[in-house]
């Protein structure tokens, strides 16, 4: 039987791009809206690029937000990617507060760097960057447990995610002087600051491991 696969849409995100990876894996995916839809899926991967504040309303429009949270709470796999692992947050302070989807405790913050200090760091970041684990064997029985510590990811954003408990990283990179969650992980939340559809085959493999983690 065929696994359906729904990339979540709210008008922010790099929507194809997941997409064509899934398709390359052999996972038909389709993008939609729809909260029904999601009730019905077997995956569903939350993408975005821009403002939280933006993306939160576009879900509240859609009825997307309590969708996502049942469709959590019912223990199907989510995966985020870039903005979709900071909304998945308690909430951020960008643009003023907004409250996330809380499915992970903590807060999305902004790189700060001191005038004069890290100078070569500028914000967003955009570039590849290295992924570490945050203790020795973390990444066993996760999506990065096909990754060594090192490898490089795609990344693009100006702000981070920082849970309370540092039991839900599972992955961290350095920009600059900063160290900051890249990856979270928990139960049947999976989700990461950079794009591993635009990290090459790591990131393809990433995909991969994922989806046959949670094959059902």
């Amino acid at each position: 039987m065929t696994k359906k696969v729904m990339i979540i849409d709210y008008q922010l995100g790099n929507l194809f791009s997941v997409k064509q990876a899934c398709d390359y894996l052999g996972y038909t995916a389709e993008i939609s809206n729809d909260p029904k839809k999601l009730q019905e899926a077997d995956y569903a991967i939350l993408p975005g690029v821009g403002a939280f504040k933006d993306a939160m309303l576009n879900l509240d429009q859609f009825g997307l937000t309590g969708a996502i949270i049942k469709y959590v709470e019912a223990g199907r796999p989510l995966m985020g990617v870039c903005l979709g692992l900071q909304l998945l947050l308690t909430g951020s302070s960008e643009f003023g507060e907004t409250g996330g989807l809380n499915l992970i405790p903590g807060k999305v913050r902004k790189f700060s760097f001191n005038e004069g200090e890290n100078t070569r760091c500028k914000v967003p970041q955009i570039q590849w960057n290295s992924i570490f684990e945050p203790e020795n064997g973390r990444w066993a029985n996760t999506p990065l447990e096909v990754c060594k510590a090192g490898d490089y990811m795609y990344f693009v954003h100006s702000f981070y995610a920082d849970p309370e408990s540092p039991e839900y990283t599972l992955s961290h990179t350095t920009y600059g002087n900063q160290r900051y969650c890249s990856a979270v992980f928990h139960n049947n939340i999976f989700a990461t600051q950079f794009h591993p559809e635009k990290s090459g085959l790591y990131g393809v493999n990433i995909y991969k491991a994922w989806f046959e983690q949670f094959k059902h």
